[in-house]
């Protein structure tokens, strides 16, 4: 008899910012805001500064959150369970900066759980965005190579016209109230 979990044909992985937790230390969070600058700039190479920024950068992103210090995760995750529902597939919410599981833990996860493909998106609906256009295909390439044979799809750009026909959509909802 077989003890595996039985794999999905599709697993979704939703791909969100994050957010920094409203408890976490302000002391903390300054330095690591502050090393994230220097990094981004080319300012810093020493591997001590480098090894300061990604342990405060672990200690963020493994935070426990709450509904109460971080409403943006409690918002995500609720997302995800709906488009679970919606989609009837297992759904993986990952983050770019902030929070755990990052985009290349969730999609490498979602490569495990599927014997068939792996499709990414994110309610990041504009274009131009830098997670958009690239921290999020740079995830995907990264755990590609990784796994050379799953097939990971990124569900986007979404098209602009039916971006405005949501957002229509909501302005109407929103008339109806008043």
């Amino acid at each position: 008899m077989n003890h595996e979990k039985e794999k999905s044909k599709l697993v979704i992985v939703l791909a969100m910012h994050g957010t920094p937790p409203k408890d976490f230390p302000k002391s903390e969070r300054k330095a690591l805001f502050d090393l994230r600058t220097l990094i981004k700039h080319g300012e810093v190479s020493e591997k001590e500064i480098l090894q300061q920024h990604d342990l405060l950068d672990l200690k963020m992103r493994q935070w426990p959150r709450t509904k109460e210090n971080d409403p943006f995760h409690f918002g995500s995750m609720t997302l995800g369970h709906d488009l679970a529902s919606q989609s009837g597939c297992p759904v993986i919410v990952g983050f770019n900066e902030f929070c755990a599981p990052d985009l290349d833990q969730a999609i490498s996860e979602a490569v495990g759980l599927t014997e068939e493909k792996v499709v990414v998106t994110t309610p990041m609906m504009t274009r131009g965005g830098g997670h958009s256009k690239g921290d999020i295909p740079e995830a995907i390439a990264r755990v590609q190579k990784e796994y050379p044979s799953a097939e990971i799809l990124y569900a986007w750009p979404f098209p602009v016209s039916e971006i405005a026909v949501f957002l229509s959509n909501q302005i109407q909802s929103f008339l109806k109230l008043y």
